[in-house]
């Protein structure tokens, strides 16, 4: 079973964080939510999570994919905590899949692993991620080898199942993604 932690620090954005706890555990996933704080974590809009660990006992070898949700002022909480710098450079110097979404991919430029790799972020956040030496797309999910990013929170689930693609039996997470009735909700729109 893959195992992935998803960082949490104050002022995340609810609908990044518990999407990904959400179908990542419905694709058989097992899913820590790791804080820099070791209580309940308040998002941006005030909803309160208890952490599973604190991020100071968190071992990188023990998972497959480390995900940072977006949100502010999370993401700069998020980017100035050497402790996440550190965690997301060991993952991806150890080939686990790194995700991102929202403005949290700035978090990975600020980490050095988006040099010459293909990426996305926040609308008008695009230049931090250039800076960082980044490929940016304009596309909802970005998958780069071990690195994936999206957009905002209208792209989580996206986002999710892209993650759950990678981390769970393909079977698995298509059964997921039709329960979810996604599909059926795209052909409508388009």
């Amino acid at each position: 079973m893959s195992r992935a932690a998803v960082i949490l620090t104050s002022g995340f954005e609810e609908i990044e964080a518990l999407t990904v706890v959400d179908v990542l555990r419905r694709c058989n996933v097992d899913v820590d939510v790791v804080g820099t704080e070791n209580e309940a974590i308040a998002g941006s809009h005030k909803i309160r999570v208890l952490p599973d660990k604190g991020i100071d006992i968190v071992n990188v070898d023990e998972y497959d994919a480390i995900v940072l949700p977006g949100g502010a002022p999370g993401y700069l909480n998020l980017r100035d905590d050497e402790r996440v710098i550190n965690l997301v450079k060991k993952a991806f110097d150890r080939g686990k899949i790194v995700a991102a979404i929202c403005a949290a991919p700035t978090v990975l430029a600020t980490a050095g692993i988006l040099n010459g790799r293909k990426a996305t972020v926040y609308p008008g956040m695009e230049d931090e991620l250039i800076r960082g030496g980044a490929k940016v797309e304009d596309a909802l999910v970005v998958d780069d080898e071990n690195i994936i990013t999206s957009r905002g929170p209208a792209t989580a689930m996206l986002f999710a199942l892209k993650l759950a693609e990678k981390l769970s039996d393909e079977n698995i997470s298509r059964e997921v993604r039709k329960r979810l009735l996604l599909d059926m909700m795209l052909e409508k729109i388009v």
